[in-house]
């Protein structure tokens, strides 16, 4: 697939933050997201793999796509889950259940509902470019969290790599991309959670896991039908 690169968004501390566009346009887009929290190298592994892949195999069916490798990447070049205001920027959006009150330092929702560049960006290029369908690629346990109507393809995925699906992470996630996008946009969302490096496990061996399924999911005809293409 052939992509070109959009303009970048701007970080706290003005490092870009690279977004790519098939040349495929349609109404409705499926986004590719990495690194919304800085510290998950194991998700930014696997989205830099797929998108490696997707500009590397021109034989796939025209998909609209947005590529988004590392939104946090104040974060990712420090090693922590915040960005450089030290906030989650999976907490910051203005999601109906939003609040500035938090318990724990690394999920500090910020001043404010959508008061960080980064997400104010992606919040451009969602007015832009519509999402009809969201992977946001995360680490922390294998599971396949679904928000909206994305059971479908949880299950698809997670009959490839037998990661556990789930409608409910456990626990109160107010200000998630999650929740914002089914009640802004009437988008689902997948937010996958990979497994973190240890011992036995190694970058190389989780796309390993992943890779099947979702070259699979991005050849097949689930995602188009969530496209209406």
């Amino acid at each position: 697939m052939i992509f070109s690169p959009l303009k970048s968004g701007k970080t706290v501390e003005e490092n870009e933050i690279e977004s790519f566009k098939t040349d495929f346009s349609h109404k409705k887009y499926l986004y590719l997201m990495g690194g919304t929290h800085g510290d998950e190298v194991e998700g930014v592994y696997v989205m830099a793999q797929l998108f490696k892949w997707l500009q590397s195999d021109h034989s796939i069916s025209e998909l609209p796509i947005i590529a988004i490798p590392i939104l946090n990447v104040d974060g990712y070049r420090a090693g922590t889950r915040v960005n450089s205001h030290a906030v989650d920027l999976n907490r910051n959006y203005p999601t109906k259940d939003w609040s500035g009150e938090f318990k724990k330092k690394k999920n500090n929702p910020g001043p404010s509902a959508l008061s960080e560049p980064e997400n104010i960006y992606l919040e451009k290029l969602f007015k832009k470019f519509p999402p009809g369908f969201i992977i946001t690629f995360h680490s922390w346990k294998p599971i396949l969290n679904f928000n909206g109507d994305a059971a479908d393809v949880a299950e698809y995925i997670s009959s490839y790599n037998q990661y556990p699906v789930e409608g409910d992470i456990g626990y109160p996630t107010p200000g998630s991309l999650g929740t914002y996008m089914p009640e802004k946009f009437d988008c689902p969302v997948l937010t996958y959670e990979c497994p973190v490096l240890d011992d036995n496990i190694t970058l190389k061996s989780i796309w390993e896991q992943n890779e099947e399924g979702l070259k699979s999911l991005l050849q097949g005809e689930l995602i188009r039908k969530k496209l209406n293409l």
